[in-house]
């Protein structure tokens, strides 16, 4: 789980491990500039992990009967696009960025690609004594670097059935508090067996239920320690809020049982660059210039679309295991044991 954790943070920080060492110039280019950049550069992994946190809500249509408990266990596999791997930075839309070769234009690494060859642009700062300057910034690169082409997420999963028909869940995924990384997860949701409340309800061959859940996620990293830019209580802090909203059919029977659906995700991410940051350059061993920026920005984005899944659970008494598969803009396959009592 704290692997996991580990992962899930790289992916919703702005500027990851993998930028840090580039952080000096990247604002020393702007802030305009360095904004620009990290929204194009973390949006992908944030609409990948939106997805990745809304699967395994439901294993079937059906409801236990009243009173019923179910306990899951859920993992799942998000998988990265190439088309997501990679952004177009147009050096027409920044003041201070122009690429090495001269071109226009060029892909560049997402959080969740990789720069291979690596690629370097100049970066351009007003200097109090020397005027303007020009430097040279390799790009960061992203998660790609390191093989990873998918995003795991794991949960903790409970449902109660208050009435005949109706399951209330909730999932949680316990705080990971590694190496300055915290990251932590918690939702709730309800299902509804709409053909529970017809009078033919106990003959009739499957269920249509639907499903409203609310998901949160919440990281952060802080890299004060790490001396990559003189300054204090430097942090990424990241947040993401969903809703999903399925329709979901399935077969009623005792051993195995099938069922699909279709869906809708809407999802709000904000990711903060903040603290206090000293950026310096030096000519001959000395420092020329000196600007402190604090809390240099906040990135804002949404995540919407359209999600169908198709799964199938098997029950042996009490104990159940179940798969399914989600076709989105990210694609998920996911697993879960289940515990009914």
């Amino acid at each position: 789980m704290k692997k996991i954790g580990l992962i899930v943070v790289a992916l919703v920080s702005t500027l990851s491990m993998n930028a840090q060492d580039n952080l000096d110039q990247l604002l020393a280019a702007g802030v305009v500039d360095a904004e620009r950049f990290s929204a194009n550069y973390i949006k992908p992994a944030n609409d990948g992990l939106s997805y990745g946190i809304n699967t395994g809500w439901f294993n079937n249509a059906k409801t236990p009967k009243r009173f019923g408990f179910e306990l899951s266990i859920i993992g799942n596999a998000t998988f990265i696009n190439e088309v997501d791997k990679q952004f177009i930075l147009d050096t027409n839309d920044y003041e201070n960025i122009r690429f090495q070769d001269g071109s226009t234009s060029k892909p560049v690494s997402t959080a969740l690609g990789h720069n291979d060859p690596a690629i370097f642009v100049e970066v351009t700062y007003d200097d109090p004594i020397f005027g303007e300057q020009t430097t040279e910034l390799e790009l960061p690169t992203g998660i790609g670097s390191a093989n990873i082409n998918l995003v795991p997420t794991a949960f903790l999963q409970a449902s109660f059935s208050p009435f005949k028909g109706t399951q209330i869940k909730g999932r949680y995924f316990p705080k990971v508090d590694q190496e300055d990384v915290k990251v932590g997860l918690y939702g709730f949701g309800i299902q509804q067996d709409f053909t529970s409340f017809l009078p033919a309800d106990k003959v009739l061959p499957i269920s249509i239920s639907g499903l409203i859940a609310y998901t949160h996620l919440d990281g952060s990293y802080d890299f004060t320690d790490t001396g990559v830019v003189d300054g204090e209580n430097q942090q990424i802090e990241t947040e993401t809020n969903t809703m999903l909203y399925q329709l979901i059919v399935g077969t009623k029977l005792k051993i195995i049982n099938f069922y699909a659906s279709v869906g809708y995700l809407s999802g709000k991410n904000t990711t903060d660059l903040l603290g206090t940051y000293r950026v310096s350059g030096e000519v001959l061993g000395q420092t020329v210039y000196s600007d402190e920026i604090k809390d240099p920005f906040s990135i804002k984005s949404d995540t919407t679309g359209v999600l169908t899944t198709v799964g199938a659970n098997l029950s042996l008494g009490f104990f159940g295991i179940n798969a399914a598969y989600t076709i989105a803009d990210f694609n998920s396959a996911s697993v879960g044991m289940n515990f009914s009592f």
